[in-house]
């Protein structure tokens, strides 16, 4: 929501906003590359609050930000910070589930990264419409945040593996679960290059079909998405894998037609449209490939496994929302969305072949 007043402040371009968008996953990935199996040894809780200490100092670089060099400083220590605690904390959700369902898990962390979008969108716009100090204030609730947060994980179980000393290794998937790990980590890829398009592009959409410049009514309009991604997930927890992961391919494939739709007409009704579907889609995507995974990753390897998933699927999400903000700078916001909408959906089909064919094979349920 804050990419529109730095590219006003500072007089950005498109390519330079979202090349600071992609940053963040570029550096997130390196981390997940060379640290991703350290929660499986020094445990979740000591992993989970280094990362969370590196995004509350990302906060305060923000909040100091004299140019756009520190925006790329700010972004780093995100991507830094959130690589570290992303792999623990989605292991963690596994590992206290008392629930007596193994997908719940999954659910939840769709749940809170839906609510955590949403209120970034919602009062970041809010914010920077209304309150003074635009580009301090989102990142002052931001640290704020981060701090609860840390209070809160000093307070979880201590579960350091004992007599283990952590030693570098790359992440490698264990043995037996390639063909689920392909499967589960197209599904989530998928899910994070369309909400790279959403993030990126989403923005200058709703300004440029809207005609209004009021942030706070660009997030809420872009937090009907996140919002639905939630809520969606709610209905997730009892259904299976495969069949969450086939819903999420051709959800995704009908939000990225109308995606493509509302670039063409710029009709308000068919971005709300397409904030829903996509939303929906998301959800079911990310939902199902973290189900999968939870449920066929060894625990003494979940967290190594976690990681190189979302390590795959960060990179997408990077080459989509660096490589759409280059299209939308040379050759405009249409025609970006308009060559970029059937290359993803190509992969968002891919997901779908291979989840029937997966189905046909292994006729059991995930």
């Amino acid at each position: 929501m804050l990419y529109p007043v730095y590219a006003a402040k500072w007089d950005l371009s498109a390519a330079v906003t979202t090349s600071v968008f992609g940053v963040y996953p570029l550096s997130l990935l390196l981390v997940l590359l060379f640290f991703g199996s350290l929660s499986d040894t020094i445990g979740r809780r000591k992993t989970i609050l280094i990362g969370v200490a590196l995004i509350a100092l990302s906060a305060i670089v923000f909040a100091i930000a004299p140019n756009v060099g520190f925006l790329y400083l700010g972004r780093v220590l995100q991507g830094v910070g959130t690589g570290f605690a992303i792999g623990a904390a989605s292991a963690a959700l596994v590992e206290n589930n008392y629930t007596g369902n193994p997908r719940i898990a999954s659910s939840l962390t769709t749940v809170s990264t839906s609510a955590g979008l949403t209120l970034a969108l919602v009062i970041s716009g809010l914010l920077a419409e209304y309150a003074p100090l635009p580009l301090v204030l989102s990142f002052v609730a931001l640290l704020a945040l981060t701090i609860v947060a840390f209070v809160l994980t000093l307070f979880t179980p201590h579960d350091e593996t004992v007599g283990q000393r952590w030693t570098f290794a790359l992440p490698r998937v264990a043995p037996g679960m390639l063909r689920p790990f392909v499967l589960a980590t197209i599904s989530v890829s998928i899910a994070y290059a369309v909400g790279a398009m959403f993030l990126s592009l989403g923005a200058d959409m709703a300004r440029e079909f809207t005609g209004t410049t009021n942030l706070f009514a660009i997030g809420a309009l872009l937090g009907v998405s996140s919002a639905t991604i939630g809520i969606t997930a709610l209905f997730l927890s009892r259904m299976h894998a495969h069949t969450t992961i086939l819903i999420g391919g051709a959800l995704s494939v009908i939000g990225l037609g109308l995606m493509a739709a509302a670039s063409a007409t710029g009709s308000i009704l068919v971005l709300l449209l397409w904030c829903i579907i996509g939303g929906m889609g998301y959800s079911f995507s990310f939902t199902g490939g973290l189900s999968l995974i939870n449920r066929t990753a060894p625990a003494h390897h979940r967290g190594a496994t976690l990681s190189l998933l979302y390590l795959l699927a960060y990179v997408v999400q990077a080459v989509v929302a660096i490589g759409a903000g280059m299209l939308a700078t040379a050759l405009g916001l249409q025609m970006a969305v308009e060559l970029a909408s059937p290359i993803l959906a190509v992969f968002c089909l891919a997901a779908v072949v291979l989840v029937l064919f997966e189905r046909r094979t292994q006729p059991q349920p995930a």
